[in-house]
């Protein structure tokens, strides 16, 4: 069995996830906030959704990715949306509350919030497909393509862990003054990204 899919697999997940953007400064800011568990939770979310994908690209689904193409505007109007609303919500939480909130049902909330971000991006199976060509990963058997999505997953998985890692020395170091401001200016940022993707979608 030739591993070097699963090699490539991880690769490709561990770059695809690294651009910091809406998704990353969630998970960073629920990391400082509540701990390494819950922004790697978080991240989870996401790698998931790339794993989502990331099947489409390896297996063909033609169909799938037709219709991705077809509906991207309505998605990537929802996505902007649900981008300015977790910057909204984020910009008016309080933060000592929610730094004591770690119960299971945060857990799934985490988890679902970023992984239905992540997937109201359609452009994202253009990217893997455009990668997986490159790296010369088309046309192979299913068993390959089932080790190239499994690595794709814990590449994706294995950048979430190392960014909530570093992300989590800052938890229980900083004042609730500094925890106040992360939170003002993240829900910032996270709210103009959602108003760049309108913004796009206008032009």
């Amino acid at each position: 069995m030739d591993f070097s899919f699963f090699i490539k697999g991880l690769i490709i997940g561990f770059l695809l996830a690294a651009p910091v953007g809406p998704v990353g400064l969630h998970c960073i800011r629920r990391t400082i906030l509540r701990g390494k568990l819950p922004g790697f939770v978080s991240g989870l979310g996401a790698a998931c959704a790339d794993t989502v994908y990331g099947c489409i690209a390896a297996f063909g689904l033609s169909f799938v990715s037709e219709f991705l193409v077809a509906h991207q505007i309505i998605f990537r109007i929802i996505g902007a949306v649900f981008i300015c609303a977790l910057g909204i919500k984020t910009f008016f939480s309080p933060p000592a509350k929610e730094a004591s909130d770690s119960s299971g049902e945060s857990y799934i909330a985490d988890f679902t919030a970023t992984f239905f971000l992540t997937l109201m991006n359609p452009i994202t199976v253009f990217a893997f497909t455009a990668v997986f060509t490159a790296v010369g990963t088309t046309n192979s058997t299913h068993t390959l393509e089932g080790l190239l999505v499994v690595g794709v997953f814990l590449g994706s998985a294995l950048w979430w862990f190392l960014i909530t890692t570093l992300a989590g020395l800052f938890h229980r170091k900083i004042s609730l003054e500094k925890l106040t401001w992360l939170t003002k200016i993240s829900g910032s940022i996270i709210i103009a990204f959602g108003l760049f993707v309108f913004i796009t979608l206008l032009l």
